[in-house]
């Protein structure tokens, strides 16, 4: 993959319902999920930055920042300073309706 999916940059939120085998499942913000206690997200910009957000105190989304960038073979490569490990995704499938993606590392 040499360019981003164009719907990766938006805030996508974990449909861990949907997840299958070892394919994580995220959506759009707007999606009616159905009630949980919370649920992690995150966010790709075009500029290279990424925002992760896991479940923090009380289930209320934290946000630990990054970068990404596209290696070969259909991966992102996230990286934070120092801040959490690095880690790498493979992309599975991005519209605009979700965003399927595979923990590698």
């Amino acid at each position: 993959m040499r360019e981003s999916p164009s719907g990766l940059f938006r805030p996508w939120l974990h449909s861990y319902e949907e997840d299958h085998e070892d394919v994580r499942v995220y959506r759009p913000e707007d999606f009616p999920f159905p009630p949980a206690r919370g649920r992690r997200g995150m966010e790709f910009a075009p500029d290279g930055t990424f925002v992760d957000h896991p479940l923090g105190r009380g289930d209320a989304p934290g946000a630990v920042p990054g970068r990404w960038r596209l290696v070969p073979g259909r991966r992102i490569a996230l990286t934070f300073g120092g801040a959490r490990p690095d880690r790498e995704l493979e992309i599975v499938r991005c519209d605009a309706e979700v965003l399927q993606v595979r923990r590698l590392t």
